[in-house]
């Protein structure tokens, strides 16, 4: 006897804004819009989730009153298509906390930590998507193998409307830009 998967027709059909809106929390847990179309991510690993809460929560203390940083949310790059990310940090206007959808003009950093099976969306595809939105800060934490995690950071050239590389830090990130920000991530 053989079972018939019937696959519903949210992956296999172009989903809207409007109709995003009407989902609840649950159904959009774990998924992302990207043209239009559900892209379900995998759940992330303890080190990923700890890598983004020790990135976030060194930034929103260094961030000062105007911005907050938090992990796992919608950030509504584009309406049409429909492009809704889950970035693992966000620093965004700390008076849009109530706003949604996020939009790109909320946000000054949007930060991936790299998984396996993400390292293409997280190194080329997102930071694409970032910059073209004009998040002025994208930054990517690499996993390493055995030792620190390497930070790579990026500013947007609004000429370009392209990240230009900024500077890379193994385990500690220690900068000025977009804030006077320290946090050890070797200690994960």
């Amino acid at each position: 006897m053989t079972v018939e998967m019937v696959t519903p027709a949210w992956m296999h059909e172009q989903v809207t804004a409007d109709q995003y809106a009407t989902w609840t929390e649950e159904q959009c847990v774990g998924i992302e819009i990207v043209d239009g179309m559900v892209v379900v991510s995998p759940s992330a690993s303890k080190r990923h989730n700890r890598l983004a809460r020790l990135l976030a929560n060194a930034l929103d203390a260094a961030a000062g009153p105007e911005w907050n940083a938090d992990t796992d949310f919608d950030v509504r790059l584009t309406d049409v298509p429909l492009n809704n990310r889950r970035p693992d940090v966000t620093v965004y206007r700390a008076e849009t906390i109530d706003v949604s959808p996020t939009r790109p003009e909320h946000v000054l950093l949007v930060a991936e930590v790299v998984s396996p099976g993400s390292e293409t969306t997280d190194r080329i595809v997102k930071a694409d998507q970032y910059a073209k939105a004009g998040i002025p800060f994208y930054w990517r934490v690499e996993q390493a193998p055995t030792g620190a995690p390497l930070v790579y950071t990026y500013l947007l050239d609004p000429a370009t409307g392209r990240y230009r590389n900024g500077e890379i830090f193994t385990g500690v990130v220690t900068t000025t830009a977009p804030f006077v920000v320290e946090v050890d991530l070797g200690q994960v």
